[in-house]
């Protein structure tokens, strides 16, 4: 974090790891636009480590509210901003405690004049083309995040990442055992959020995998060190998905409720989106909160998910993000 700035670009993103990482372009867009202005991202507290690691927010101002929800307040301190930006939502709910902190500025899509919501758009497009509305340059290309100082605690791993927020985007454990066990004699490990020890326990446990192979508890500094350092990633439509975007490592992305076309890597050799739809149309063809599997996603099978791996990880040398 940076020393104090006259003025202030408050940003409202109070969501998750993956949120967050999706609007790391539009993040570095105003850092490039504000060159001499303090940049606070209103956002969870445990979001921290992401924050700084964008390399693009100055503070992190704690603010979040139950589930995905948008804050009543945010608790801000001095003069008004000089600039709020809502990059939360697209209704007014988002725009009122911004508004209220009085700021210079404000952009936001509930705003008038402002563009038009697409419900089809990729979330880093979304926010790249408000802030390019509103005479901002953005380039939803620049995913990248700063390389981690600690060292990975499995270099060369593939890492399979079996949780969810929600069980609608939670593929069966039984399916990320058999992709370990296809993997052999490659080096997998399963890694655990919050709550989600006993899950990536049994995954292990049913691949057969050794003592060890099964990392808990990492902090944020170390689960992005584990990620940039992985040979590969397996991950549903979760943080660890956009975290692996960020650096530019090889991954294979399990969709279900909601399209790759709105939260999927970018189109690259190394990042393959596997998403099985039926005949619905729209973004949004089931429940991302669910709390069983969603149809779609378990139309992906293990010998698909195996595939997919051999093929990001043939893809060569990853490049480096923007």
């Amino acid at each position: 974090m940076t020393g104090q700035r006259r003025d202030r670009v408050l940003v409202l993103r109070a969501l998750g790891l993956g949120d967050l990482l999706t609007a790391v372009p539009a993040l570095h867009a105003l850092r490039h636009a504000f060159p001499d202005h303090r940049l606070t991202l209103a956002a969870p507290a445990a979001l921290a480590g992401a924050a700084a690691a964008t390399g693009a927010v100055d503070e992190l101002l704690p603010t979040e509210a139950a589930g995905r929800g948008v804050p009543r307040a945010i608790p801000w301190r001095g003069p008004p901003p000089r600039i709020a930006v809502d990059l939360h939502g697209c209704g007014p709910l988002s725009v009122e405690p911004l508004a209220a902190l009085r700021p210079g500025r404000l952009i936001g899509y509930a705003r008038p004049p402002g563009p038009a919501w697409r419900a089809w758009e990729h979330e880093r497009d979304r926010w790249c083309r408000l802030l390019g509305w509103h005479g901002v340059p953005a380039d939803p290309s620049r995913v990248g995040i700063a390389a981690p100082r600690a060292p990975s605690p499995a270099p060369g791993a593939v890492v399979l990442h079996p949780g969810a927020e929600a069980g609608a985007r939670r593929w069966p454990a039984e399916r990320f055992a058999a992709v370990a066990a296809a993997l052999a004699p490659r080096r997998v490990v399963v890694t655990a959020g919050p709550g989600e020890e006993g899950l990536a326990r049994r995954v292990a446990a049913l691949a057969g995998l050794p003592p060890g192979a099964v990392l808990t508890g990492l902090s944020f500094d170390g689960l992005s060190a584990l990620v940039a350092g992985a040979a590969a990633v397996l991950v549903g439509d979760t943080g660890v998905a956009h975290l692996a975007t960020a650096h530019g490592t090889p991954s294979v992305v399990l969709f279900g409720p909601v399209s790759p076309r709105l939260w999927g890597p970018p189109p690259l050799p190394r990042h393959r989106a596997l998403w099985c739809p039926g005949p619905e149309r729209g973004p949004r063809v089931g429940d991302p909160h669910g709390v069983r599997p969603d149809p779609r996603l378990l139309r992906v099978g293990p010998r698909q998910a195996v595939a997919a791996l051999e093929d990001v990880l043939a893809a060569g040398a990853r490049g480096q993000p923007m």
